[in-house]
């Protein structure tokens, strides 16, 4: 008969046994290049990689936990580029929005009213920060590891400084809608400058030249914020 000391110190070894044991499979996946394919947090099944969109699982069609490791171009279907089809963009969105949004989830469980509030939020990030080119551009930079502080620019040129002082003194001034339309075209004009360089800067591999581009294109989308509360009514 094993006494109750016995039997502890063999629990103990087949605890560390199993460990070892479950160590040295992941470390033989690991070595040949397999992954452990993620499960269905409701039945159990494993999901399955390169199956669509994966938000749904295929066994028991329950709502999964959004990817953390997909970025907004992946979530959205479009190449990790600047350039981008607006149109093409908008109709993701709406489609996944037709597919996670939480009113479609009012009679689901509570874990799945919480994931599609996440997955909602998430495709509504990726759609506003893909759509405008400033913000996709800043976007495409984080992904390389480049951010840019908020704030103003030690490192602008100062003609470049200049430059946008004038506009916003004549927008201070402006009296008439005719002068307002006139900045409106200028501003509009740059943007499209930028947009076109900023391309440019990015097929080229030149995230340094892309990150001056999104910094000076920053100052002139303040202007265009300035002249949109200019047009809201009181």
């Amino acid at each position: 008969m094993w006494g109750c000391g016995a039997r502890a110190l063999l629990g103990v070894w087949e605890v560390r046994l199993a460990g070892f044991l479950g160590r040295r499979l992941l470390g033989s996946n690991a070595a040949a290049g397999k992954s452990i394919a993620p499960q269905c947090w409701n039945c159990g099944h494993a999901r399955e990689a390169g199956c669509g969109d994966e938000f749904f699982c295929s066994h028991c069609r329950a709502l999964q936990p959004p990817d953390p490791t997909r970025d907004y171009f992946s979530l959205m279907n479009c190449n990790r580029s600047f350039r981008v089809d607006v149109t093409k963009l908008q109709h993701r969105y709406q489609q996944l929005q037709r597919l996670v949004h939480p009113d479609f989830f009012s009679q689901k469980s509570q874990t799945e009213k919480h994931f599609s509030d996440k997955h909602s939020t998430l495709v509504n990030d990726a759609y506003k920060t893909l759509q405008a080119p400033l913000t996709r551009g800043l976007y495409l930079l984080k992904l390389q590891g480049i951010e840019i502080p908020e704030g103003t620019d030690d490192k602008a040129d100062s003609q470049f400084l200049v430059e946008i002082m004038e506009i916003n003194e004549r927008l201070a001034d402006a009296q008439s809608e005719a002068a307002m339309e006139e900045i409106e075209a200028t501003v509009r004009a740059k943007q499209k400058e930028f947009t076109d360089n900023i391309n440019s800067a990015f097929e080229q591999g030149d995230f340094e030249k892309a990150k001056e581009l999104l910094t000076k294109m920053r100052y002139f989308s303040n202007i265009e914020e300035k002249i949109k509360l200019s047009k809201t009514p009181l």
